[in-house]
């Protein structure tokens, strides 16, 4: 990376996750001008012709929701021959999916929580209760995710018709595909990678009932904490985690998502191809733990394009 100097941190865009976005590119972006870069910040709503990234020698993407995660990104720069942060166009496909993700795994011999899929909700006379219990059997609570969003937006927890009567009530949008999920009680971890490395793995501490928007971006109760695990937990969190990004065919950085059960097995609920770099978002805190900088992190990011 000897020849990167000018680089552009394209973030915002126009999805629900627009402010953690613009939160994220401007802690990249400031640290890559105290690493000594010359360094833009773009809003890709702002972006009127993409050849004007022809000016840059990277792309630091840090744009999160569909415009920065779906691939389509990705393909773009890939034909332009610009280079750029994280995964190809075909793992951001892979993991953007949440059902596409899940077959993905499944087919690799990686445990993911069950689940089932509805293609609309709006006008939807499917019960996802009885759907999933058709299919895997009774759990008491599911979760409602939408197939395509990230920051935990327009995710619910439902145990009933009422609640699930709420949470279309309550959704941004129903008018696409959800996945309902199965629930499965246990501790909460995330396992961060960067250039084929795990970091040391955090365990996610929330008073809320799941870790929803609030409990990633603004409650100060949630408690990143490195997680206590034996020596053969840690080896058989970390191997998870990179076979997932594996099959997934991830590569530079990305984050793991993963739930260990009552019984200490570990699943994996998703795999994030750009993760957030707020002062709330785990990447920058599992690097702490090994003694490394924001400004550190994102220089083994720079490494590993």
């Amino acid at each position: 990376m000897e020849d990167i100097n000018k680089i552009a941190v394209i973030c915002g865009g126009s999805s629900p996750e627009r402010e953690v976005s613009i939160n994220s590119g401007n802690g990249v972006n400031v640290a890559l001008l105290q690493l000594g870069f010359k360094s833009d910040l773009i809003d890709y709503c702002d972006i009127q012709d993409f050849n004007d990234l022809y000016d840059y020698e990277l792309v630091f993407i840090a744009l999160h929701g569909f415009e920065g995660e779906n691939g389509e990104l990705q393909a773009r720069l890939d034909k332009m021959n610009i280079i750029f942060t994280g995964s190809k166009s075909s793992a951001c496909r892979n993991t953007w999916n949440k059902n596409l993700c899940k077959k993905i795994l499944n087919e690799n011999s990686i445990n993911t929580p069950n689940s089932i899929l509805l293609n609309n909700l709006q006008n939807c006379s499917n019960d996802p209760f009885k759907s999933f219990h058709k299919k895997f059997g009774y759990k008491p609570n599911l979760f409602m995710k939408p197939c395509e969003d990230g920051s935990s937006i327009d995710i619910f927890k439902i145990s009933n018709d009422e609640d699930y009567k709420k949470a279309k009530l309550n959704c941004l949008n129903l008018e696409r595909e959800f996945i309902f999920e199965e629930e499965i009680g246990g501790k909460e971890f995330t396992v961060t990678i960067i250039g084929n490395q795990c970091y040391p793995v955090i365990e996610i501490k929330t008073k809320n009932d799941f870790y929803d928007y609030d409990a990633k971006y603004i409650s100060d109760d949630t408690v990143l904490d490195q997680a206590k695990l034996s020596d053969n937990e840690l080896n058989t969190i970390n191997d998870i985690a990179l076979r997932a990004f594996f099959a997934l065919k991830c590569s530079g950085w990305a984050r793991v998502d993963i739930i260990q059960d009552i019984s200490g097995d570990f699943n994996v609920i998703e795999i994030n191809t750009v993760p957030g770099m707020t002062s709330h978002s785990c990447v920058p805190k599992s690097a702490s733990f090994m003694g490394l900088s924001y400004q550190d992190v994102i220089k083994e990011i720079l490494s590993n394009v």
